[in-house]
C-alpha cells in the first residue's frame, strides 16, 4: 500500500518549496531539469519503482521532524512530499 522513507531533509524541493504531490511524470520531468539531482535521485527513483509493482503512494519525508510520520499519514496535507500513479485532488 505505502513506501515511505525517512530522509535528512523536508522531501523533494524546487528550491526552497517543498512539492507536496508528484506523479512519476512529474519526476522525470524534475530529473530532467536538474530540480531532483544528487542523493534524492535514488529515493525518487525507489518510489516510482515501487509505484510501479503496485504501491499505492510513496512518500518522502524528514526524519528529524517529531512526529513526522504520524503527521504525513494522518492529516490531509502531510510534512513531505506524496507520489502517487495519478494526480491527487485535496479537498
Amino acid at each position: 500500500e505505502k513506501l515511505i522513507l525517512l530522509t535528512d531533509t523536508r522531501g523533494i524541493l524546487d528550491g526552497d518549496k517543498t512539492l507536496t504531490g508528484l506523479t512519476p511524470r512529474d519526476v522525470d520531468e524534475l530529473i530532467q531539469k536538474k530540480v531532483i539531482s544528487g542523493g534524492m535521485l535514488p529515493k525518487t527513483r525507489c518510489c516510482t519503482d515501487a509505484l510501479q509493482a503496485g504501491v499505492r503512494r510513496a512518500h518522502i519525508i524528514d526524519g528529524r521532524v517529531p512526529h513526522a510520520l504520524l503527521l504525513e499519514v494522518f492529516t490531509d496535507h502531510g510534512v513531505g512530499t506524496l507520489i502517487t500513479p495519478e494526480v491527487q485532488v485535496w479537498v
